[in-house]
C-alpha cells in the first residue's frame, strides 16, 4: 500500500476512527521518542557524559530538592513582579 493509498483512506474515516488513529500514532511516536531517551542516556550514549555530571553534582551537594528550588523560583517571580 502507498501512502497516497494511506492518506486515501484517512480522508475517508470517520471522526472518531480519525481521533482513535491520531491517538495510535501519537503513542507510536511516544514510543519512540522514549526509546532514542533510553539509547541516548544509556551507557555509552552520547548523553551518557551528563548523567555523570549529574551524579557528581548530587554527590557534591552541588544540587537542592525541587521543592526548595520551586519555592526560591516563586519568591523571585514575586519580588520581580512587586518591584521588591
Amino acid at each position: 500500500m502507498t501512502v497516497e493509498a494511506i492518506k486515501d483512506a484517512i480522508v475517508n474515516l470517520s471522526e472518531p476512527e480519525r481521533k482513535r488513529l491520531a491517538d495510535w500514532l501519537e503513542d507510536l511516536e511516544q514510543e519512540a521518542w522514549d526509546r532514542e531517551m533510553e539509547k541516548d542516556f544509556s551507557s555509552g550514549g552520547r548523553g551518557a557524559h551528563l548523567i555523570v555530571e549529574l551524579q557528581a553534582d548530587i554527590a557534591a551537594g552541588h544540587t537542592k530538592p525541587m521543592e526548595e528550588f520551586l519555592a526560591e523560583a516563586k519568591a523571585t517571580r514575586e519580588q520581580l513582579k512587586t518591584g521588591k
